[in-house]
């Protein structure tokens, strides 16, 4: 008998808090929320677009919508979100298409528990 076996993906992510903390000190928190909170934006818009583009395999428009989230991730010290899709850009020019594809289905998970860790961190104070 054959059995099915769901995997949960339960992702763990690397921020640099001391990233968060140089922006809130560097400009003040009205401003420093204001620039969070608009990059964190980009960020969903950004994973959306990259989604959008994987689905249609336009492959251009998604690397430069990676390299638009690695600068993002690298502005807001999201370590594991700028590695993954580090990952997946170079994967992009390969031709190992189950390892691209699960490694975009990881990038997805690990934008979405970023972008999580970054909201519950500006809940708190810095």
């Amino acid at each position: 008998m054959t059995e099915v076996v769901k995997l949960c993906h339960r992702e763990t992510v690397r921020l640099d808090r001391a990233q968060l903390e140089r922006i809130y000190v560097q400009w003040g928190p009205v401003r420093a929320d204001k620039e969070v909170n608009q990059a964190l934006e980009e960020l969903a818009i950004g994973m959306a677009d990259v989604q959008k583009a994987h689905r249609q395999g336009q492959a251009d428009q998604l690397c430069e919508q990676l390299r638009q989230l690695i600068a993002i991730a690298n502005k807001l010290g999201l370590t594991s979100l700028g590695r993954v899709a580090r990952d997946v850009l170079d994967l992009s020019a390969g031709s190992d298409l189950p390892a691209f594809n699960a490694t975009v289905a990881r990038l997805g998970r690990i934008s979405e528990r970023s972008l999580i860790a970054v909201w519950d961190i500006q809940d708190m104070s810095i």
